[in-house]
This record gives C-alpha cells, sequence and structure tokens, in this order.
C-alpha cells in the first residue's frame, strides 16, 4: 500500500514538471471543439468504468448522453442526470428520490457538455503520440491543471485522428481513482426541445425531492 501510494506521488510530479502548453495538442484540440460547438444537439451511448488498483475495484456502466449546448442528460443503470444550464437534477429510481442543486458552471466539476471546452482553462496539454484506442488511430493527449489541489491530477484524451471526434477521455484523481468514459453510436442529426433537459415531477409520482439549493 504505501509502495503504491509513494509510485502514485512520484507519476504526478513527473506529469506536472513534463506538462506544458504544447501546440500540436492545442491544434488538435482545437479542432475537436471546433467540430461539436458545430453541432446543435447529439446523443451517444457512453461507457463509464471506475478502476482502483490499490482498492481493487473494477466497476463498469452503461447508459446514454444527450448534449444540446450546456445541457445535458446522461441516463445511467442506477441515476439519471439532468443538467439545463441552471439546475442539475440526480433522479435515483431506485430510492425514488430526486436531488436539486443549482449549476455551477465554474466548478471544477467535468460533465458532458464541458469536456469538449475544459482545455481552455486552466489546464496545460502535452501530444504524447498516436494510438489505436477501440479500434479507432487517435491522438492521445493529456491535460494537467495549473492548480495543484485540483479534484483531478490528469485528463487522458483520446480524439480520432482522421475526424476529431473523442473516443474515450480518462480522468485520474489523487486516490487512485479512474473514470473512463468511451463514446459510441454517435449521432449529430438529432432535434430535441429544451424541455427535455428539466426534471418534470409530475411524471414521477411518489417521489421524494431533496432540495439542496
Amino acid at each position: 500500500m504505501k509502495n503504491s501510494i509513494l509510485a502514485l506521488c512520484a507519476m504526478i510530479l513527473v506529469i506536472t514538471a513534463s506538462a506544458q502548453y504544447d501546440p500540436k495538442a492545442l491544434q488538435s484540440l482545437d479542432a475537436m471543439s471546433k467540430k461539436y460547438k458545430a453541432i446543435p444537439a447529439f446523443e451517444a451511448n457512453i461507457s463509464y468504468v471506475l478502476t482502483n488498483d490499490v482498492e481493487k475495484v473494477n466497476e463498469e456502466f452503461k447508459g446514454k448522453i444527450t448534449v444540446k449546448g450546456d445541457k445535458f442528460r446522461l441516463a445511467l443503470p442506477e441515476q439519471e442526470v439532468i443538467n439545463n444550464g441552471s439546475t442539475v437534477w440526480t433522479y435515483l429510481p431506485e430510492a425514488k428520490e430526486v436531488n436539486i442543486d443549482n449549476y455551477d458552471p465554474n466548478s471544477e466539476d467535468v460533465n458532458p457538455s464541458k469536456i469538449y471546452d475544459i482545455y481552455k482553462k486552466g489546464f496545460k496539454y502535452l501530444y504524447l503520440q498516436d494510438k489505436t484506442e477501440g479500434g479507432v488511430l487517435c491522438e492521445e493527449i493529456d491535460l494537467v491543471p495549473e492548480k495543484k489541489d485540483a479534484q483531478f491530477f490528469k485528463i487522458k484524451m483520446f480524439i480520432s485522428k482522421k475526424d476529431k471526434s473523442i473516443q474515450s477521455w480518462v480522468m485520474f484523481d489523487k486516490g487512485g481513482n479512474r473514470y473512463k468514459y468511451t463514446i459510441s453510436k454517435f449521432n449529430p442529426n438529432i432535434k430535441v426541445e429544451d424541455s427535455f433537459f428539466a426534471f418534470d415531477l409530475k411524471k414521477y409520482p411518489g417521489v421524494e425531492v431533496v432540495d439542496l439549493r
């Protein structure tokens, strides 16, 4: 356990020291951001894997994400997260409970509607290599926060070399957790009303409301 912690600390120091504002990485990130900003709304299947080698954790969930501007709706087996750009609803079906909170656009939380622009503020970026990810030739790019006390010490992105779409991204925290998100069945040709990005209590009778605002 002690050796694992020391190794993790050493890795963080190496990453922080080597990270920079790499123009090659920036070119790829800008192209990726431009691609998604040009899409009014899209939906995709998404897989989410949490791993921690020290704690022997390996959990996988599959869901669906719908994004429109700064709004998103993420449906997972055990919860649904809905964000309309000002309010966030977290619905827990088994508990028959929905938590309501204000959305803070300046928070360090990484959500699906921010991942395409996250590199633009508070991060250094470094192009590492071309690497095949999920059968797709990608550019592997590391984002490292400028703040030492940031929630995640690194975000690794795999951007398709061919069309600049995001194949996957991995977030690393200082507790040894790795959160990997992989995109599949991407559909950029959808029309969705703004009302889709709000939790309608009338459709969920008996659900307890926990207002955290």
